[in-house]
């Protein structure tokens, strides 16, 4: 029997796809959570908490591979820390991480950079990855269909929609990045790997046309020019990655199976 694959962030977006994927690939599956949650037939979820380490090292126990999908907007680079430093004691011998296109490119160094901190977070758990001692894996991802969906969503709360001048995307489907994911961990530890992206560049204000169209809703539109480095990357592509087209089903795919229920 191999040994079990830790999952970081199962319960998350993209970790409760890639869970599923790495059963049917036949491995038996240990999930990071840090409340107590059901267990399933080949899926034991462990308690442990990546902001304190309690119930870490535990957790770890006979597993070989962990996919980190234990990502948000602050304490990135901690709980990067405490993950590769409890793999090391584990023995483990590979550690697969999942960061964002551009976290190499957008500068978040002043206070109008802020909003991008999830871009200067994972940069920082990419280098603590790689100057561990576990051999390891990093892909790079554009923004999922699913941030975008939520962003949509929340804007449309406003009487006027804001868009933000010259910001594209490339939406790429959360379960395609699973695939990809679960095909590097079974592989083996292959460093910063190509980075990948949705099947489309849009424009931020075409995103929002499509989501309002799909949702049947109607809001004006404005353009907004936001200042500071990082809204100048963001405007001269540095969140894209138009070379590596890897998704197949793009916005308005995504848009009619979750629009079709609720908005």
């Amino acid at each position: 029997m191999t040994s079990p694959i830790l999952v970081t962030g199962g319960t998350g977006t993209l970790g409760q796809l890639v869970v599923p994927r790495l059963r049917a690939a036949g491995h038996t599956v240990r999930v990071l959570s840090r409340r107590s949650r059901q267990s399933a037939d080949g899926v034991t979820h462990v308690v442990g908490d990546l902001h304190t380490g309690v119930g870490v090292d535990a957790a770890l126990a006979d597993v070989e591979v962990v996919v980190h999908c234990a990502g948000s907007a602050a304490g990135d680079e901690e709980k990067a820390r405490r993950i590769t430093a409890a793999t090391a004691r584990a023995g483990v011998r590979h550690l697969v991480n999942i960061s964002v296109v551009g976290a190499d490119r957008i500068p978040v160094t002043g206070p109008l950079d802020r909003i991008f901190g999830y871009y200067a977070a994972q940069a920082a758990a990419e280098r603590v990855v790689a100057a561990g001692p576990v051999p390891w894996t990093t892909l790079r991802a554009t923004q999922f269909h699913d941030l975008i969906l939520t962003m949509a969503r929340g804007l449309t709360r406003l009487p006027v929609m804001p868009a933000l001048a010259g910001f594209r995307f490339q939406p790429i489907d959360a379960a395609e990045v699973a695939d990809r994911l679960v095909e590097l961990a079974l592989g083996d530890p292959s460093g910063l790997v190509p980075e990948i992206g949705g099947p489309q560049v849009r424009g931020m204000d075409e995103l929002l046309r499509a989501y309002l169209h799909a949702a049947g809703r109607r809001r004006p539109i404005v353009p907004v020019r936001l200042p500071g480095r990082a809204a100048r990357a963001f405007r001269a592509g540095a969140n894209l990655a138009p070379d590596r087209p890897f998704g197949r089903r793009n916005w308005e795919d995504f848009l009619a199976e979750r629009c079709g229920v609720a908005a």
